[in-house]
């Protein structure tokens, strides 16, 4: 397989945006440990026609997770409190047969976790991303990192606060995140809301060039009418 990244086009915002409202990068003398691929999924090394921009809300994802040890950097509060942060930077195909798992990988360099932890607060969370998505993109961590610090840290997000205070639908909250990011529009978001009603990831849809592009129709949208919830912790 070829690894290559295309030229970045960075149209999202030209201003860096800060998502943690506090964030100590915690002191590491290991490697992070690798991800191994679940017996389960295939390893599925397929022509790569674009990325989703995948961002966690996390108020949310720790509401109950709080007292939970495997994520305690994330939700324990002793290493930051976080608003959204980067789930991951996926490859995408045509259709629902994405690549992924394209190989094995080796522990995760305590640099590279401790330059990205405040963006992505998990080493279990980075191995995976990086063993599941990263490989199909790149050879070396460090680059797929890279990339996805550059496309996270160019999206202006909408004051999060402000919105979970009133009434608020699918199609409202996207086109929020339109009028922060010149050139996205709310076609080219995908949210994900959980079954009780609370919002639990924003998505972006970017083609090869990393520009956003409409969403693909596999990519099954949030109705627009359907009341989103927003979960500003406790």
């Amino acid at each position: 397989m070829k690894y290559f990244i295309p030229s970045l086009i960075l149209i999202l915002s030209s201003q860096a945006h800060a998502q943690s409202y506090q964030c100590r990068a915690p002191a590491l003398a290991k490697p992070a440990a690798p991800a191994s691929k679940p017996a389960s999924e295939p390893r599925r090394i397929t022509p790569v026609s674009g990325y989703t921009l995948a961002m966690s809300w996390s108020p949310e994802y720790c509401r109950l997770r709080k007292d939970n040890a495997r994520d305690k950097s994330q939700c324990g509060g002793d290493d930051g409190s976080f608003g959204f942060i980067l789930h991951g930077l996926w490859p995408d195909a045509q259709g629902a047969s994405y690549p992924q798992w394209c190989r094995a990988t080796k522990a995760l360099p305590p640099a590279v976790v401790k330059r990205n932890f405040c963006m992505m607060p998990s080493t279990r969370l980075m191995a995976k991303e990086w063993a599941k998505h990263g490989t199909c993109m790149t050879r070396r961590p460090e680059t797929y990192f890279r990339i996805s610090k550059i496309m996270f840290d160019a999206v202006e997000f909408p004051n999060m606060d402000r919105l979970s205070r009133k009434p608020l639908t699918a199609r409202a909250l996207r086109d929020a995140f339109a009028a922060e990011n010149e050139g996205l529009g709310p076609e080219m978001i995908r949210l994900k809301v959980n079954g009780r009603g609370w919002l639990e990831e924003v998505r972006l849809c970017l083609g090869k060039s990393f520009r956003p592009v409409r969403c693909p129709t596999n990519m099954r949208p949030v109705r627009d009418d359907q009341p989103v919830k927003i979960w500003r912790g406790a």
